[in-house]
């Protein structure tokens, strides 16, 4: 039976790896962007949700959840500037994120055939991010969490649910720190040498999203080059 995935933040960078990555014979893609709605605001999970439910023939095997944004907000930005900027990134990175595994769970407990979810989250989960982007770091975290919930809440329905954190990746969210007179210093913190390539991580979302064992639920696997280890 052919695989049916729903992807967000899928034109580019990471997420366009994972549709690479996934599109094959036996899987059928359904890769969103920004221009098929604006996760910021609150209603466009549900319609997003609805309309690839029925691209996809009423069936969705897998929820990769990719879609996300950092941007620095300093603490000495304005009050309403800061709580805007706070606001934004947990909506697009988390809450957005929160409203399709929901959506997910709920079908996949409707139909009994159960599915999995791939949350793409960040070191800054674990080891926290610039004093400007306390926002970016407290989303990552909580989709940990939201992962680690799912896979408890739900194993004995066959509802499984992983999350990758990513350190540094190869890709134009990080280009800014790349090219920046901090890059040097940021390379060298990597005991590997070399920050990600977007294929990596796309092949860690593949296994996950096809191959992983179900015993795996819960996991939440680093790809970091050994700067940040658990």
């Amino acid at each position: 039976m052919t695989t049916h995935i729903l992807i967000t933040g899928a034109s580019r960078g990471i997420g366009a790896a994972i549709a690479g990555a996934l599109t094959g014979d036996a899987t059928r893609v359904a890769a969103l962007s920004s221009a098929d709605g604006d996760l910021s605001d609150p209603a466009v999970p549900e319609r997003l949700w609805a309309e690839s439910l029925d691209r996809m023939g009423g069936r969705i095997d897998v929820l990769v959840n990719n879609a996300g944004v950092f941007a620095a907000n300093p603490i000495d930005a304005a009050d309403d500037a800061w709580i805007a900027a706070w606001n934004r990134t947990l909506q697009i990175n988390l809450t957005a994120a929160a409203a399709l595994c929901r959506l997910a769970v709920l079908h996949w407990r409707e139909s009994g055939r159960g599915g999995r979810i791939v949350n793409v989250a960040s070191r800054a989960a674990h080891r926290g991010d610039s004093p400007d982007h306390w926002d970016y770091a407290a989303s990552k975290a909580g989709m940990v969490a939201l992962t680690k919930t799912i896979a408890r809440g739900y194993a004995a329905q066959s509802i499984l649910a992983f999350a990758i954190c990513p350190g540094f990746t190869r890709t134009g969210m990080a280009d800014a720190w790349l090219s920046g007179r901090n890059a040097a210093a940021l390379r060298a913190e990597i005991p590997l040498g070399r920050i990600a390539e977007p294929e990596e991580i796309a092949e860690m979302a593949r296994w996950c999203a096809l191959d992983a064992p179900p015993s795996m639920t819960g996991a939440v696997l680093d790809a970091n080059g050994a700067s940040h280890v658990r």
